[in-house]
C-alpha cells in the first residue's frame, strides 16, 4: 500500500497499457499492406471498412480496424504507405502531355499497319487537339467513308492536315513598278474624260536630245 507523505503519493508509477504506438519506420505486417493495396488501387471504388474485411481483418470489427489504419497518431506507418502507394500509382498511370500525345501516335501507327485507316486519321486529329493550337473548331460536309480509302490516300489526307496547320508566310516586299502598267492606266483615265466631254490636253513629249 503506497504511503502518503508530505501530501504526496509515493510508490511504483503505473504502467501504461496497451501496444505501444507505432512508428513511422515500422514494417507493415501482412494485413496492413492487403489493407493499403486494396485501399488505394480500389480508390472509390470500396469503403474503407470493405477494405479492412477484403485485407483479411475480421468483419466485426473492420470499422474500427479501418479507423485505425487510416489514423495518422495511431498507424503512422500504414498512412506513410498508403500515401506512399498513390504517389507510386500516380506516376505510373498518370496523363502527362507528352506520354498522351505518344500514346496517340502509337495508336495511329497501329491502325495504319492494320488498315484501321479511320481510326489513324482520328488519332492523328486528337493529337494536334492535344497541342491546343492545331485545329480550329469548324463544321464541315463530308461524304463518303475513310475506311474506303486506299492507304496512299490516307497518307495524303494525313499530310494535308499537317499542312492546314502550318505556319502562313505573307510577302509584304512592295513589287517595282512596271512603267508599261503605268502608261496603260493613264490611258485609259484619258479614254475615260473623252467619254465624258472634258477636254484632255495633250501630253507633252520631251525629246530626251
Amino acid at each position: 500500500m503506497a504511503r502518503v507523505a508530505a501530501g504526496k503519493i509515493t510508490g511504483k508509477p503505473r504502467e501504461r497499457r496497451g501496444r505501444p504506438p507505432a512508428g513511422v519506420d515500422q514494417p507493415l505486417t501482412r494485413k496492413q499492406e492487403l489493407f493499403v493495396k486494396e485501399l488505394v488501387s480500389k480508390d472509390g471504388q470500396i469503403t474503407l471498412r470493405e477494405a479492412a474485411i477484403n485485407a483479411g481483418y475480421a468483419v466485426t470489427s473492420a470499422h474500427s480496424r479501418a479507423y485505425e489504419l487510416t489514423n495518422p497518431h495511431i498507424s503512422p506507418h500504414v498512412v506513410a504507405a498508403i500515401q506512399s502507394y498513390r504517389r507510386e500509382l500516380d506516376e505510373k498511370y498518370g496523363i502527362t502531355f507528352h506520354r498522351h500525345v505518344r500514346d496517340l501516335q502509337n495508336i495511329r501507327d497501329l491502325a495504319l499497319q492494320n488498315g484501321a485507316y479511320s481510326a489513324a486519321v482520328q488519332a492523328e486529329y486528337r493529337r494536334g487537339q492535344a497541342q491546343g493550337d492545331i485545329y480550329v473548331n469548324k463544321s464541315e460536309i463530308r461524304h463518303g467513308s475513310i475506311d474506303s480509302m486506299s492507304k496512299e490516300d490516307v497518307l495524303k489526307a494525313l499530310e494535308e492536315l499537317k499542312q492546314s496547320y502550318a505556319p502562313v508566310t505573307i510577302n509584304i516586299t512592295p513589287e517595282d513598278e512596271n512603267p508599261s502598267n503605268r502608261n496603260k492606266a493613264r490611258k485609259r483615265l484619258l479614254q475615260a474624260d473623252k467619254g465624258s466631254g472634258a477636254e484632255v490636253e495633250p501630253e507633252t513629249v520631251t525629246d530626251p536630245d
